[in-house]
């Protein structure tokens, strides 16, 4: 499917290394000038249109999608019409997953989710983007983790003089390492455990590296479970948030992204709240440091761990069921490349205080979600694999939000990526509520703090407590 540079290419190289394999019957594009005509020897037989007819009348085993530079919307929809089909279907990287313009057969995938949600790539201000990363030193909080890992991967890119991996896990800051070694072998890295929360130890490492870029990607995220432990995640996302922006400030590094969430919105659960409380400590640290500090905050990340599609995928492999909370449970969703690559830009288009909103596009039913993942691992929903609903977990909402009703957003330069109106915030008031909270130990005295600190926050634990 896509009879333009990227189809040529690709038949080209089956035709020469893979001609026991796959024989190309023919070509299938929207562009009416284009059927009936011959490329590189083979027919363009018809539009998207005709797809399903045209499998059934050739006896068609694989369709292969090579469209790199499709908007994502055409792209979902030309995979929905190859879905009605039994063919074996695999895709070609969008353009900005493929290095250098090359197309090889061995860069086909099997049609994922990300394929599904018809987003659009991102393109990136490279020019603003590497203008405040090259040959900086760039320290990156929770590096092992799946967007700081997909940072540390995006600002590798960037040519920074050196980075700063810092993590608690040393398994995940230990694969991270592998991974840059490997793609990365000349870039000047350096692996620190260490706890974002240990003011001495955060203070000594940055008075010896110097670092004039920090992104702040630890913190706790799972929902549910912060519900358990309020004090944890207290302590982990507001002062691990409190000691890495104090001691950026102190130490007057350039720029200080911290990555937040849309849980963070009138948040229902501990964990969006405690976000909340970081996005307005690192707001109003913006007042009077030279610093600038920015908080970026988007929704879910497909494929990120402990995220819903590994969970599924886990789920399917298993023979079932899929497990969903509500039917009608909608979120935002964008893929790990995406949400870091956009990070990065905000970080650039920072001028300090700013909390930077992310275009998620449509929120995604879950259930659709799960009825998708269970079609493309070639079973039948309901039939071969049941979806099972289970009810609303503790601090869950049905729908995220990225913006509170009294917010207001305001364009900037990029079409992805909005700046949220947010009222300015009593530095000295937040500062010793902060001191007060970081004192309470249990649980439901700490919630009510939190009440306190952010007024919009609805705690949801009547499924905790039952």
């Amino acid at each position: 499917v896509g009879a333009g540079d990227a189809g040529a290419l690709l038949l080209r190289e089956l035709n020469q290394y893979h001609t026991g394999k796959r024989q190309v019957i023919g070509f299938i594009d929207d562009d009416k000038t284009k059927i009936g005509k011959r490329m590189v020897g083979i027919k363009v037989l018809g539009s998207r249109e005709e797809i399903i007819e045209l499998a059934n009348k050739y006896e068609i085993d694989e369709i292969i999608i090579a469209m790199p530079s499709v908007k994502g919307k055409n792209i979902k929809d030309i995979i929905k019409i190859c879905k009605k089909t039994s063919c074996k279907l695999t895709i070609l990287p969008g353009v900005y997953e493929i290095i250098e313009g090359s197309v090889s057969v061995s860069q086909l995938r099997p049609v994922d989710v990300e394929d599904l949600l018809g987003r659009d790539p991102v393109e990136l201000d490279n020019v603003a983007v590497t203008k405040y990363l090259s040959g900086k030193t760039v320290l990156i909080t929770g590096a092992g983790g799946s967007i700081g890992g997909e940072i540390v991967r995006q600002v590798a890119k960037m040519y920074p003089r050196k980075l700063l991996l810092v993590g608690k896990g040393e398994n995940s800051i230990y694969e991270i390492m592998q991974d840059m070694n490997l793609e990365y072998p000349q870039l000047k890295k350096v692996p620190i455990i260490a706890d974002v929360r240990d003011e001495e130890r955060i203070n000594a490492i940055m008075d010896y590296f110097k670092p004039q870029v920090v992104f702040h990607a630890a913190a706790h995220k799972h929902v549910p479970l912060m519900e358990y432990q309020p004090a944890e995640a207290v302590r982990n996302n507001i002062l691990g948030t409190k000691v890495i922006a104090e001691t950026a400030a102190k130490h007057k590094v350039e720029t200080f992204v911290m990555i937040s969430t849309d849980k963070a919105v009138n948040p229902t659960s501990v964990m969006g709240c405690t976000k909340r409380v970081a996005e307005m400590l690192v707001q109003s640290m913006n007042k009077g440091s030279s610093t600038r500090f920015v908080a970026v905050r988007f929704g879910n990340v497909l494929g990120s761990r402990g995220s819903v599609i590994p969970l599924f995928k886990k789920q399917i492999a298993k023979g079932g069921p899929v497990t969903v909370t509500d039917v009608d449970m909608k979120r935002y969703f964008m893929t790990i490349p995406e949400a870091s690559q956009l990070v990065l830009q905000a970080g650039a288009m920072a001028k300090g205080g700013e909390v930077f909103v992310l275009d998620m596009g449509k929120p995604v039913r879950i259930y659709d979600l799960a009825k998708d993942l269970i079609n493309l691992s070639g079973f039948v929903p309901g039939k071969d694999i049941e979806i099972k609903i289970t009810g609303l977990r503790p601090g869950e909402k049905l729908f995220e939000e990225l913006l509170s009703a009294e917010d207001g957003t305001e364009k900037t330069t990029h079409s992805k990526i909005f700046t949220a109106k947010i009222k300015d915030v009593d530095k000295a008031e937040l500062q010793r509520q902060i001191v007060d909270i970081l004192q309470i130990t249990e649980g439901d005295a700490v919630v009510r703090k939190l009440q306190e600190i952010v007024p919009t926050y609805t705690p949801n634990r009547d499924a905790f407590k039952k």
